[in-house]
């Protein structure tokens, strides 16, 4: 009887503290539409250069189509006008994402290849030489690259490097895989398991500095995992306020984790637009502004 009396007032107490106790905080989303990059095009899948602080992203039509890599530079009255880098091949390409030192940029293409037009897409890296400038861009090996595409690699700080890829052995029509370089050229590739990929489409996986969070892009919008000391926890579904349409792709996470850019196709307007989603907590002063 004292047991449960004394039960029943613990479980009022909780009831009523949980009646006090504020709900967990939404994120914030806001369109990031800087002039000279926001376009009646499609923009989308940002990338800052450490190094130099130019801006990386994919053109596009409207349609999200012919994707193209550009590049931007801040300054005194703002962006300047996007132009493709200096490694730009023929074909489609996109997907920029810049190691942390800035000393290497991982990309996708169909470029042509040993005089072949390829059809299909793969990841390339390009290395920064000592004066600055990019050196020739290198197709990663297999089994990094299959017969299938491949797309939005993105190194995480212990090393291995995810990408979204069609290959034969996922669990569903694209899933999110891993690779790392066990030895100069030689690779070991495995797949991300059921917490993140299931039966439909699992496109894009973006890491967060600290490797502690995963925005994984699917045909289903937006999810977030955490890492546990087991792996990825079971993916969560992101809010209406960062899924809208289930067109919201190619995220890009701040220094701070806290927040992170996005785009997605607005549907009746303009073109496809970048926005930024703020996690509650201190505001983090990111994207870079520009002019500075």
């Amino acid at each position: 009887m004292i047991r449960s009396t004394a039960l029943r007032v613990l479980l009022a107490a909780a009831c009523s503290w949980s009646a006090i106790l504020p709900a967990r905080a939404q994120a914030t989303v806001t369109r990031w539409a800087p002039p000279g990059i926001s376009s009646a095009l499609f923009e989308s899948h940002p990338a800052f250069d450490p190094s130099t602080g130019d801006f990386y992203f994919v053109r596009s039509s409207r349609e999200f189509k012919g994707w193209r890599i550009l590049a931007s530079r801040c300054g005194d009255t703002g962006w300047s006008t996007p132009v493709p880098p200096p490694f730009a091949g023929d074909g489609v390409e996109a997907d920029p994402w810049f190691t942390p030192d800035g000393r290497q940029l991982y990309f996708i293409s169909t470029r042509t290849t040993d005089g072949i037009a390829k059809r299909g897409l793969d990841i390339w890296r390009v290395a920064r030489r000592p004066d600055g400038a990019w050196s020739t861009p290198e197709r990663l090996p297999e089994p990094v690259n299959s017969p299938g595409n491949e797309w939005f690699p993105r190194q995480s700080p212990d090393g291995w490097l995810y990408l979204g890829s069609d290959r034969a052995g996922g669990a569903g029509k694209t899933d999110i895989w891993r690779a790392r370089e066990a030895s100069p050229g030689q690779w070991r590739v495995e797949n991300l398991g059921p917490a993140i990929n299931g039966q439909g489409h699992e496109y894009e996986a973006a890491l967060s500095p600290d490797g502690e969070q995963m925005i994984v892009m699917t045909d289903e919008g937006l999810f977030r995992s955490r890492r546990a000391a087991s792996g990825w926890r079971a993916r969560e579904k992101l809010g209406p306020e960062v899924n809208v349409n289930a067109t919201e792709v190619g995220a890009l996470f701040s220094p701070s984790g806290r927040a992170f850019l996005f785009a997605r196709d607005t549907r009746g307007e303009a073109s496809g637009e970048f926005f930024l989603a703020r996690d509650a907590g201190p505001v983090e002063d990111w994207p870079p502004r520009c002019p500075r």
